[in-house]
């Protein structure tokens, strides 16, 4: 077997199901070649081979590279005084009706360039690259007209190509109703369904399309309109639901098949079910649950019952979740949600690619898939959710 690269003297946590916890394989070995995975398996049961490079990884754990499958990374501006005013008291939706909230960042977004965009996002990769992602979702929503929202995709797709990750972008136009638009609502969900979409799907700026269905934000009907031009373009939708009230977000997403249902903290057993039919993912995020200080826990028991699958993600943006590090989430996601650390490391790796269409390329170690790997220097998987803030990673390799 030709190989480039070997990685011996580990453990790898392949994350594949039906076996033993983790996927694990003690005392491992894994052929690469052409920065895929040509072979996986026990070091005694390595096969005969030729391999340009080999990695002695002293005993250190091998997993898929973590995927953040729901981010708002691409953003002008901060909002750390809205922080400061939540400590004191005030309510996300207190903050967002009087003008705060993702209007704010709607502002700073418009004004800045392509170029600070994304030097600015790319300072908040890194510490998501030094907690090891390999493959992050980015989603638009901050520009909220035509030429803004196409900016925030195109830094998306830059990040894609210069950021050494894996890169899937969502366009979320019905994130929020833009200044301009306050007293004509419609006008604005007629641009961004039939103006805005179109035009970033022409440019290939588009794998999937989003949605904030909640009384704040956007209706029922209005997100349908939106989910129904997106299947028109064949393009997967998302959504964030039942985050802050019951909506029905859940079964919304289930009704039209939609990658994964997000928040969900208000989901109920009915909508739980209809996503475990429609094969929705339920992606938890930890860092906005504790950034607002919520108290509703969402539904894991009622998810874990139905069988319905859980990602988890860092839902990194400027005012709820201000959060740069997956193993921080793997943390939360334990600690809040009471996932165990098997099911939180699923969540960030193998359901996290299932949330995003991806489960072909990455996150699982197995023969074929993309070569996206993370290193740690600890001694049992269980670590990742363990520690808070320890520095963990060894080494990350990356398809590119």
């Amino acid at each position: 077997m030709q190989a480039d690269r070997l990685l011996t003297d580990c453990h790898v946590a392949t994350m594949t199901e039906g076996g033993v916890p983790y996927g694990a394989i003690e005392d491992a070995a894994i052929l690469i070649k052409d920065r895929r995975i040509a072979w996986v398996g026990a070091r005694a049961d390595l096969p005969v081979h030729e391999a340009v490079e080999t990695d002695r990884l002293e005993g250190r754990w091998v997993t898929p590279g973590l995927i953040d499958c729901h981010t708002h990374l691409v953003f002008g501006g901060d909002r750390s005084g809205e922080f400061e005013k939540r400590l004191g008291g005030a309510t996300y939706e207190e903050i967002a009706r009087s003008g705060g909230g993702i209007v704010s960042s709607v502002k700073a977004t418009r004004e800045a360039s392509e170029d600070e965009l994304f030097a600015s996002a790319m300072a908040r990769l890194e510490g998501l690259k030094a907690s090891g992602v390999n493959t992050i979702e980015i989603k638009s929503g901050y520009g909220l007209d035509h030429d803004s929202e196409l900016k925030m995709l195109r830094v998306a797709r830059r990040i894609g190509r210069e950021g050494g990750v894996r890169v899937r972008t969502s366009y979320l136009g019905l994130h929020a109703i833009p200044p301009e638009h306050r007293a004509d609502r419609a006008a604005y969900v007629d641009k961004a369904v039939d103006d805005i979409l179109p035009a970033a799907h022409a440019e290939g700026l588009v794998d999937a399309v989003d949605a904030y269905c909640e009384p704040i934000a956007f209706t029922q009907d209005e997100v349908s309109r939106l989910f129904e031009k997106a299947q028109s373009l064949n393009l997967p939708v998302k959504l964030h639901a039942d985050q802050l009230s019951d909506g029905g977000g859940a079964a919304l997403a289930a009704r039209y098949r939609a990658l994964s249902a997000d928040h969900i903290e208000h989901s109920t057993e009915a909508g739980v079910a209809a996503m475990a039919k429609a094969g929705v993912v339920a992606v938890l995020l930890p860092g906005a649950f504790l950034m607002l200080r919520e108290t509703k826990l969402p539904p894991v028991d009622l998810l874990r019952k139905h069988g319905v699958r859980m990602a988890i993600a860092s839902d990194c943006n400027p005012g709820t979740s201000p959060v740069a590090s997956m193993t921080a989430v793997l943390n939360l996601a334990c600690v809040q949600f009471r996932l165990t650390p098997e099911e939180a490391l699923a969540g960030a790796t193998r359901e996290a690619a299932r949330a995003l269409g991806v489960l072909n390329e990455v996150g699982t170690i197995e023969t074929g898939k993309a070569a996206d790997l993370a290193v740690w220097s600890i001694t049992r998987p269980a670590e990742l959710a363990y520690w808070l803030g320890k520095p963990m990673l060894y080494k990350r390799y990356s398809h590119e």
